[in-house]
């Protein structure tokens, strides 16, 4: 997975990157987040760990910064490409989100949430993350690694 060209290509269309990570556990179970009802982008939704990369940040560099700054964690591999998609914030900024499926480690049972952002989260098994479809894109995100990661057919070399 070329992480630099998406990178390169995102800023040539004149879109700011977003990163996102899946995280999976043992148990085959999702991280999610669920927003704050206050913050300006997508309140009250459930969503994956992420977010904007900063200036001179590559990808993975805002992916780990992130991980850390929201549960606490340390990012381990990059293992796949998930879902990269296009949106306009309601600022009117363009963004090019890159979500990725990733490994972490620390205590994967306590992490160190942001509650200024976030109000809860919670590990969710794919049956869980189909009843809360509709809630957020990023749902489906979160369901398209479950779903690569259960079928070797349609993961990436």
């Amino acid at each position: 997975m070329d992480l630099d060209g998406l990178q390169r290509r995102a800023e040539a269309d004149g879109r700011a990157c977003v990163v996102g990570a899946v995280i999976v556990n043992a148990r085959d179970e999702v991280f999610l987040q669920k927003r704050a009802p206050h913050v300006r982008h997508f309140p009250g939704c459930w969503d994956i760990v992420g977010g904007h990369v900063e200036p001179g940040e590559d990808l993975r560099t805002a992916l780990a910064r992130e991980v850390l700054e929201e549960t606490g964690w340390q990012l381990g591999e990059v293992l796949d490409l998930v879902h990269v998609f296009d949106w306009t914030s309601g600022d009117g900024v363009p963004k090019r989100e890159i979500d990725m499926l990733a490994t972490v480690s620390g205590d994967l049972d306590r992490p160190r949430i942001e509650t200024d952002k976030f109000t809860e989260f919670g590990w969710f098994t794919e049956a869980a993350l189909r009843d809360l479809a509709g809630d957020s894109a990023m749902i489906d995100v979160a369901l398209r690694a479950l779903t690569a990661r259960a079928d070797p057919a349609t993961r990436r070399p």
